[in-house]
């Protein structure tokens, strides 16, 4: 279950210091560079109930995570429609725009 909340939506609140506002559609490459980063979603780790994320999935980023995938040139497509509009404090609509899905099985 996606969302800091794990509600599957990516809400935002006075809780979520990480700003998971941005839906997006996982790749094995944007996996790898997050665990890169030091942030693993692939791996994983059942004593939190968390089945790992694997490409294709849809996973709420934090906005911040997903504007480093940008500047390195790894950022995973969005799903535009389920993007909370607090992303926009961190990136452009332009940007997300330019990286979003067509269709939901695009």
């Amino acid at each position: 279950m996606t969302g800091f909340y794990r509600t599957g939506c990516c809400e935002v609140g006075p809780d979520d210091q990480g700003v998971h506002a941005i839906c997006v559609r996982t790749t094995q490459e944007f996996l790898e560079f997050s665990k890169s980063r030091g942030n693993d979603l692939s791996t994983p780790r059942p004593q939190w109930g968390f089945a790992g994320v694997k490409p294709g999935d849809q996973w709420c980023l934090c906005a911040d995570r997903w504007k480093e995938a940008l500047d390195s040139g790894m950022a995973p497509p969005v799903v535009l429609e389920a993007t909370h509009q607090s992303a926009l404090r961190h990136v452009t609509l332009q940007d997300l725009l330019l990286h979003a899905l067509t269709s939901p099985t695009a």
